[in-house]
């Protein structure tokens, strides 16, 4: 399967009257493991995730080059599935970050607007759009905004406005679907779904956010989870070493999947 089939897959899955479930990987054992599930779409790098296993904190901290040869990796561990990264900001450079991105494999993207003035936001959805086309692959772009996770005091109802405002506009110039991370109500998703549309929402599996069942009764595209698969697997090492360093042994019914 060629680029340009991956994208149109990773965009049917988005359409798809089915919630597309994501499993974030963030390295090649990571992404061998999700892959092999035979439930298993598609792959979502989790840049958060990425960053961590390079000793880097989250925010575009960790070098580009570094973070990108990981996800080319990821990319070969998923075989044929449709891999979509987790770009941050865009790395101060969105096109040509998509451009690279797109050379080690992959067919969608995450970008965050981190609440930047809604017009420069809008530039750059346009942007990773554009790098998507002069590559032949008709990109699959999850425009993230960060009303919720950067709204502090602000009233709840002026951050849902300003979700709603930077969706739309994100969704008028061409972006598939609309990531609105935080810690959601069903009263939120209700509303974003009424605002962008059945099939447009993507959202983030935080404790507290509706399950998947309710999530595809409202409407929602895709959920995925981001650095909260990383912190189970680094909370079942830490529980480990715990218990061997008590004096224990390795846990029954550990398998090797690496």
């Amino acid at each position: 399967m060629d680029l340009a089939q991956k994208a149109a897959e990773l965009r049917r899955l988005h359409t798809d009257p089915e919630l597309l479930v994501l499993v974030n990987v963030w390295d090649a054992v990571s992404a061998a493991v999700v892959a092999a599930e035979p439930s298993t779409r598609a792959l979502a790098t989790a840049g958060h995730s990425i960053a961590s296993t390079f000793g880097y904190a989250d925010g575009e901290q960790v070098p580009l080059d570094l973070a990108l040869r990981m996800v080319e990796r990821i990319v070969v561990a998923a075989g044929d599935l449709p891999v979509t990264a987790d770009l941050d900001g865009g790395f101060g450079d969105a096109r040509e970050t998509v451009r690279r991105a797109i050379g080690a494999g992959v067919v969608g993207a995450n970008v965050e607007d981190q609440l930047r003035p809604l017009a420069e936001s809008v530039r750059v959805v346009e942007d990773v759009l554009a790098a998507g086309d002069a590559e032949g692959v008709p990109f699959v772009l999850n425009a993230r905004t960060d009303a919720f996770v950067r709204g502090g005091d602000r009233p709840r109802e002026q951050v849902l406005a300003d979700a709603v405002e930077r969706g739309r506009a994100y969704l008028g110039v061409g972006a598939t679907s609309v990531f609105v991370p935080g810690p959601l109500t069903d009263d939120d998703v209700q509303q974003l779904v009424a605002a962008l549309g059945r099939g447009r929402l993507s959202v983030i599996g935080f404790p507290g956010v509706p399950d998947q069942a309710r999530l595809a009764e409202l409407g929602v595209a895709r959920v995925s989870y981001g650095p909260l698969t990383q912190r189970v697997a680094l909370t079942a090492l830490q529980d480990a070493a715990r218990a061997i360093l008590a004096g224990g042994g390795i846990p029954e019914g550990t398998r090797a999947l690496n």
